[in-house]
């Protein structure tokens, strides 16, 4: 099978300190043939990410492990974009020139405070404000993929359980078909399989339904930010993929997805 992971953090990111060439070994010691470096970047000042990515350092270091593991591993270019639909204009001035394989879009705040935050301050409206940036984000960013798409989960499970499918689904499917009408995908994050979380990020209602809409490009990643978690959980989501009805991953090239078979 040919096992690829495309989303990962390292030293370019804010709350990671891996090294590329240790995430490129580890890749090639757990059989991944294919991997995309996804580093968290935002323009806003008020994200905590902000100022930390120095793109011809991030660019050229992506060379340099491109170079050391040709025969062994291809290694693509992305990044995670924190709330790329807030501002757009600036985004697109500075990411155009930088010819990236991969983009990612997430919603990491709300109203430039951090989900936890947003969750302790009104737990009631928190999911419900999370989706409606969800649905805003997917409507008018340049993106490849949603990233983690229910994530406001990973902050409210412990304390105030897991959403209702049923509750929220009038607006995921709201947000799937506007993903789908923009050629936009969603990915198989398996971070929150190494939490007590115990489920994927989105859960398997929200990928039956995208799949049930017509979607297809699907995207998976462990979402590392240490070596030890590169290529975590990849079978779980292979198999759940399958489970939902998908025959095929996407990688992608120059921003262009192209099936894989599983």
């Amino acid at each position: 099978m040919y096992l690829m992971d495309y989303h990962h953090h390292t030293n370019h990111s804010f709350d990671s300190t891996a090294s590329m060439m240790e995430v490129c070994t580890k890749a090639i010691e757990n059989q991944i043939k294919e991997i995309c470096f996804t580093e968290h970047f935002s323009v806003n000042p008020l994200a905590p990410t902000y100022g930390h990515m120095v793109f011809e350092k991030y660019l050229q270091e992506i060379r340099d492990c491109q170079e050391k593991f040709h025969s062994q591993l291809i290694i693509k270019a992305g990044i995670e974009l924190c709330e790329p639909h807030l501002l757009k204009d600036q985004y697109d001035e500075i990411l155009q020139p930088l010819n990236l394989d991969f983009i990612l879009g997430s919603v990491h705040n709300l109203n430039n405070q951090k989900l936890r935050l947003a969750l302790k301050e009104d737990h009631p409206t928190a999911y419900e404000r999370y989706f409606n940036e969800l649905l805003s984000m997917v409507s008018t960013a340049d993106i490849d993929i949603i990233a983690h798409f229910d994530l406001m989960k990973r902050y409210a499970y412990k304390e105030h359980g897991l959403y209702e499918f049923q509750e929220y689904q009038e607006i995921i499917e709201q947000i799937l078909k506007k993903a789908i009408d923009r050629n936009i995908g969603i990915e198989i994050n398996t971070s929150g399989l190494r939490t007590g979380l115990k489920q994927t990020l989105p859960s398997i209602e929200v990928i039956k339904l995208y799949k049930e809409l017509g979607g297809e490009i699907l995207t998976i990643g462990s979402d590392s930010h240490t070596v030890d978690d590169v290529g975590a959980n990849l079978a779980d989501a292979i198999s759940l993929a399958k489970e939902c009805g998908f025959n095929y991953i996407y990688k992608f090239e120059k921003r262009k997805p192209i099936p894989v078979k599983i």
